[in-house]
């Protein structure tokens, strides 16, 4: 591991209005790991997610990513320095076509890889390729959860959010997009910050992971620490997950 991280996290509070979502969270995402962050419902996972990207921004602590500080960057500038997000509720753009969305992900000084990184999201998700010309909005759920990976993967990122890929879809589904982020990790390096209401499959693909509670990380370790702490299990994994 490198000893500067990729992304650092430092004492970041975010506010709703008056309502502090964010109470001082310290995170870090080291180049070429997969790291988690779990915890219940309102947690403030998205919340992390989207002041990350400055949308809300940080009004306290800062954020740092690949060296830069980029706290009060607006949106369209942190996203042009590679961070990539496939947010909770798959938000594509339902009226375009698959081959659309895509290509609205792409960069538009990326165009010359267009071809190449599309058919690797084909490969990736052949669902897609057999969908290119169909609508967004008339996918199914985990073809759209596919298709917004797949978006944010087409713009190159050095950082990949993912926010409750999981989120309403099959299991088996679910292990298909995860196995596919696995592999991205391993075979390309990709760096992966991840929100995830399922536990159990983010810490089984995690190599550190967070717990979130009410605004704050309560708990940090590997993946396999956090499988392994009876309070974890307790809280995120009895029912189900297994």
């Amino acid at each position: 591991m490198s000893s500067e991280p990729l992304l650092k996290v430092s004492a970041v509070e975010t506010y709703y209005g008056n309502i502090r979502a964010l109470a001082g969270v310290d995170v870090e995402v080291h180049k070429g790991e997969i790291v988690s962050l779990i915890g219940a419902n309102g947690a403030g996972k998205s919340t992390l997610m989207m002041t990350i990207c400055g949308s809300p921004q940080a009004r306290a602590g800062q954020v740092v990513f690949d060296g830069e500080d980029i706290t009060k960057l607006p949106t369209h500038l942190i996203a042009r320095r590679r961070i990539a997000q496939s947010p909770e509720g798959r938000r594509i753009f339902p009226r375009m076509t698959v081959m659309e969305n895509l290509q609205m992900g792409a960069g538009l000084d990326d165009l010359k890889y267009f071809k190449e990184d599309v058919e690797k999201i084909f490969t990736m998700f052949p669902r897609l390729k057999e969908r290119q010309s169909q609508r967004g909005g008339t996918l199914s759920g985990g073809e759209q959860q596919m298709l917004s990976i797949g978006r944010a993967l087409m713009s190159r990122p050095k950082l990949l959010l993912l926010d409750e890929p999981s989120l309403g879809l099959a299991p088996l589904i679910v292990k298909g997009i995860f196995e596919q982020i696995k592999r991205l990790n391993q075979e390309e390096g990709l760096t992966v910050f991840l929100v995830e209401q399922n536990a159990f499959a983010a810490l089984k693909l995690s190599d550190r992971a967070y717990v979130m509670v009410n605004g704050k990380v309560t708990m940090s370790g590997t993946g396999k620490e956090l499988l392994a702490d009876p309070s974890v299990r307790a809280a995120y994994l009895e029912g189900g997950h297994h």
